[in-house]
């Protein structure tokens, strides 16, 4: 999240959410750091004026805060307004193994 904010800070917009991906993956069964995540591309969303994507993080905020309260998410789910918001994915070995630390 700190490394997506500096980028966000810098210009590099396609960077940052990124890293804002990989934070999803990561938090994504946490209540707080999930809507804290899709917050997050939410104002990198409207720094980019792309309403289909804001639409699509606030039905995702909404949504993700439930699946993480009750265990059902997603998971390796990218948290992107490009992909459906149930569909799970393979998750980079890199952030697998911080899962199971």
């Amino acid at each position: 999240m700190a490394a997506a904010c500096e980028l966000r800070s810098a210009g590099d917009l396609a960077r940052a959410f990124a890293h804002l991906q990989r934070a999803h993956v990561l938090g994504q069964r946490f209540v707080v750091a999930h809507v804290r995540v899709h917050g997050a591309m939410l104002a990198l969303a409207l720094a980019q004026r792309n309403v289909a994507a804001a639409w699509g993080q606030l039905v995702r905020i909404a949504l993700g805060a439930l699946g993480s309260a009750v265990d059902r998410v997603p998971i390796g789910n990218t948290g992107g307004s490009d992909i459906s918001m149930f569909k799970e994915l393979p998750i980079e070995p890199e952030l697998a193994e911080l899962m199971q630390e």
